[in-house]
């Protein structure tokens, strides 16, 4: 069951239900954008269009789990405001194929009616790939759409636009409204001399922008970036000269879905007469797809199995893996912890690590580079040469789709606040009024017509919905916050047998301490623990009277907490069992 923090349902429940019915009333006439994630955060984006009695749904993205959600498998969007409007959805809408815009369908879509998905080719392929992991849920409806297609749905007509992004098919839209035309950028940058791709449609952009855009909203991920997108092409001219040094193997690191990038490096191999094994579950499945649909262009007898690799001379393999933020489980860890079946690195080995480090894992790629180092490995990163370029404009870029569009609104999107507030900045420099300028929340209800744009005093629920095996939204703040006191303190587990004749303990209660204390150095703790129990459940029943259990479990829980925490000035979770004889 999805669920909703009570905060956000007294909000909801606050709104005088004079000022909704107001509001209905003129519905014809505004247009309401209301993001169900994808702000105040990277990741989990999903954004509601809604006129009238019609429904557009842009991305269905997940976002990974903080430090401080132990278990948590990853965050989906709330859709408890799609309730009952399910009817009134006319098409779900996808950028592109990266999770943070796919991720939730397979939570989502089905409990939505199953509206029919509007994607690139290569994007389905992705989204019916994950689907099969998903196998009790009905079959998608995809209907697959080109750059420049354009799709009515009910009040909005969408045209797509084709933007650069780290993985092909990725697309912007312009979305026809009955208050005027809205641009969506999504993921996107601006690169004129791409790898196995055409350049972003700049043309196609302008061209649209002469209808007048009413609003832009644009991505955020990189506003803190200064300058001009690395073009790909500069990527695999530095790639080249590793290639033309490297006297032993090569061994490329990078996301499994940056498929230029796995473009660039194919090209390189055949280019220098080297063989290319692949491994890695993600790689090898995306490499697979995108070859059967002609986005990846490899030769005859390039690819190789991870099995051949010690077969052959060292000077003439690639080994194309997964690991780059090193994952426990993924390739490149394995290799550097001996525990791949196939490779152990060799000294005279280059590895390159061709993708950013995602904040948070800094000192774990550290440790990674520094265990290959020791093994003999050289090592290269776009810290000592530009072998990597995000898929996200940087500040020049963005202020370039603000002047190709000139929107008479803006409104930045995908990022932290910092992202969005900077994005913002970068719009009034470049002659965006301020007061046309609207940073979203997540769960804001922005209402807009032909004149001007304002926050309604709606709010829907937009809280994380938790992903955890199969539990969907059935994990919220107080199993995480038992996790958390699990995580830090650890747990300890009292275990008394009484009497129900005279209300004392048999025996000696048992204990069981997991992540708290070494029990066999901790007797002297654990004795006066036990005494402490016994003095705690005389005192809280009376012989020949009726017991209230509760009351003896909450009472051990209490006070032998306080008890360990006074000794110890640690709080594990206390976990009472009393057992009646």
């Amino acid at each position: 069951m999805i669920t909703q923090q009570n905060t956000q349902e007294k909000q909801l429940s606050s709104i005088p239900r004079r000022s909704t019915h107001k509001f209905r009333g003129h519905a014809q006439n505004v247009l309401r954008v209301i993001p169900l994630g994808g702000v105040e955060e990277v990741g989990r984006n999903m954004t509601l269009f809604e006129y009238g009695n019609d429904i557009i749904i842009v991305d269905m993205g997940l976002q990974f789990p903080e430090e401080d959600m132990p278990g948590i498998d990853y965050i989906i969007p709330n859709i408890s405001y799609l309730r009952g409007k399910e009817k009134n959805i006319r098409g779900i809408i996808i950028t592109h194929g990266h999770y943070d815009h796919i991720g939730g369908i397979p939570h989502i879509v089905n409990r939505l009616g199953n509206p029919t998905v509007y994607t690139a080719e290569l994007t389905r392929g992705i989204i019916l790939k994950r689907q099969e992991d998903f196998k009790e849920l009905p079959k998608l409806d995809i209907e697959i759409v080109k750059k420049n297609d354009t799709i009515e749905l009910g009040s909005f007509k969408v045209t797509f636009f084709h933007v650069n992004h780290t993985i092909p098919d990725a697309m912007g839209l312009a979305i026809e409204t009955p208050t005027g035309l809205v641009v969506h950028t999504g993921d996107f940058k601006f690169d004129h001399s791409p790898v196995a791709d055409s350049p972003a449609d700049l043309s196609r952009i302008s061209q649209l922008a002469q209808k007048g855009v009413l609003l832009l909203m644009s991505e955020s991920t990189d506003a803190e970036t200064p300058g001009h997108s690395i073009s790909e092409k500069t990527i695999q001219e530095n790639l080249e000269n590793i290639f033309k040094d490297a006297k032993g193997r090569i061994i490329a690191v990078t996301f499994s879905s940056l498929l230029t990038r796995i473009q660039s490096i194919i090209f390189l191999a055949e280019k220098y007469g080297r063989k290319v094994a692949i491994d890695g579950y993600s790689m090898k499945t995306n490499v697979e797809m995108a070859k059967a649909l002609n986005y990846l262009k490899i030769n005859k007898g390039t690819l190789i199995s991870i099995s051949q690799v010690n077969g052959l001379d060292p000077s003439k393999v690639v080994v194309m893996c997964t690991g780059a933020q090193g994952e426990d489980k993924a390739v490149l860890m394995r290799i550097a912890n001996h525990e791949h079946r196939h490779i152990r690195i060799q000294k005279g080995d280059s590895v390159i690590f061709s993708s950013s480090v995602v904040p948070g894992n800094e000192r774990t790629v550290q440790g990674l580079k520094d265990t290959l180092c020791r093994q003999g490995a050289k090592i290269f990163h776009s810290l000592l040469m530009d072998i990597h370029a995000g898929g996200h404009a940087p500040q020049e870029d963005l202020k370039m789709m603000i002047n190709l569009t000139r929107p008479k609104f803006f409104m930045p999107i995908h990022g932290n606040y910092y992202m969005l507030k900077l994005h913002a900045e970068l719009a009034e420099s470049v002659g965006i009024p301020t007061k046309n300028i609207y940073i979203p929340s997540n769960g804001q209800v922005i209402l807009l017509n032909k004149e001007k744009i304002w926050y309604s005093r709606e709010k829907v629920p937009a809280n994380y919905v938790m992903v955890d095996g199969l539990g969907v939204g059935d994990v919220g703040q107080v199993v995480l916050r038992d996790r958390q006191m699990m995580s830090q303190d650890g747990i300890f587990v009292i275990i008394a047998t009484i009497d129900k004749q005279n209300g004392k303990v048999k025996s000696s209660p048992d204990i069981i301490s997991r992540g708290f204390i070494y029990m066999r150095e901790s007797k002297e703790l654990l004795a006066d623990v036990r005494n402490k129990v016994k003095e705690i459940v005389e005192e809280s029943t009376m012989a020949g009277h009726p017991v209230n259990w509760s009351y003896v479990k909450d009472n051990l829980r209490d006070k032998i907490g306080q008890f360990l925490y006074t000794k110890t000035e640690r709080r594990p979770m206390v976990i009472p069992v009393v057992i009646e004889v």
